[in-house]
């Protein structure tokens, strides 16, 4: 959890993978400008740096995918990041991924991360640690509904990203709480009973600092929620991003419409949304104020 776990010892810089070298030299922890604080590359950056996730087993045109790349170009620090997770399709490009991963048991992803982010903060009282939670709906929502409310609760200071394919898409397509009313799946023949779970609602009962709904449509807007969401993580409170990030295996959308898609949903029920309590929006303020340039004589 340090630049100097990437740097490779002299004797073997020369032998490592090309792929490798490139991420130590031209990917998001030493490619930086001003103080080298923090992560400086740009989503408009993507391609001429070494992203900390590249190559991953998910199937072609999966959304999921280009969220997962999106969030880890918004993270601050990716080097001071630990990232948990837990069964579902996310894990399987999470875990490709050049920052620390944590695979716990379904359901229990906040308790993990709640206990980590705890003893990050003992063992470390000098350097912001930052833990980050990407799991599916079946695993938060559903299966791990306990421990995300009572880490919301608590005001645990994580971040939890719900990656919302409304299905369990891992698992042959069993409908998840976040599926919508009356929605046929291949394993709810008859349709989704029930509505879907307004887990935003409950993010504000729950008094979370920093909530936001989007989908993938527009990646600079996902990288710049990333970033907002763990800064307040870091000094405030609990930050939630609920993602729209639709199965097109489940859903049967043909490759190519996947955005097409994403744009749709996104106007039709999925519109960007972002709740911040006084508390996290007088820190925004002050962190992402601006320096007032001189004027000329």
């Amino acid at each position: 959890m340090s630049l100097e776990n990437l740097r490779p010892t002299p004797a073997f810089a020369d032998v490592l993978p090309i792929e490798y070298r490139d991420l130590v030299e031209h990917g998001p922890y030493t490619n930086r400008t001003g103080d080298g604080s923090k992560q400086t590359v740009k989503v408009t950056d993507m391609g001429k740096f070494k992203e900390v996730i590249e190559e991953h087993p998910m199937c072609a045109g999966c959304a999921m995918t280009l969220f997962i790349r999106l969030v880890y170009i918004g993270m601050p620090n990716p080097e001071h990041t630990i990232v948990v997770g837990t069964a579902g399709c996310g894990r399987l490009a999470i875990s490709q991924a050049s920052v620390p991963f944590i695979y716990g048991n379904y359901g229990d992803t906040n308790a993990v991360a709640s206990g980590l982010k705890r003893g990050l903060e003992v063992r470390f009282p000098n350097q912001k640690k930052d833990v980050v939670v990407k799991a599916g709906d079946g695993g938060l929502i559903d299966i791990g509904f306990q421990g995300l409310m009572h880490s919301w609760f608590r005001k645990e200071k994580f971040t939890t990203i719900m990656l919302d394919n409304e299905v369990y898409g891992n698992t042959g397509g069993q409908e998840s709480g976040m599926t919508n009313h009356g929605k046929v799946l291949k394993m709810a023949p008859r349709g989704k009973f029930g509505d879907k779970v307004d887990a935003l609602g409950l993010a504000k009962v729950a008094g979370v600092d920093y909530i936001a709904r989007l989908a993938p449509t527009n990646p600079a807007r996902v990288a710049r929620t990333v970033r907002r969401a763990i800064m307040v993580a870091r000094e405030v409170g609990h930050s939630y991003i609920q993602a729209y990030t639709s199965c097109n295996i489940e859903y049967s959308i043909p490759t190519p419409d996947v955005m097409k898609d994403a744009f749709e949903i996104e106007k039709e029920r999925y519109g960007f949304e972002e709740i911040i309590s006084p508390a996290a929006k007088a820190y925004l303020d002050e962190v992402e104020k601006k320096p007032k340039k001189k004027k000329s004589d």
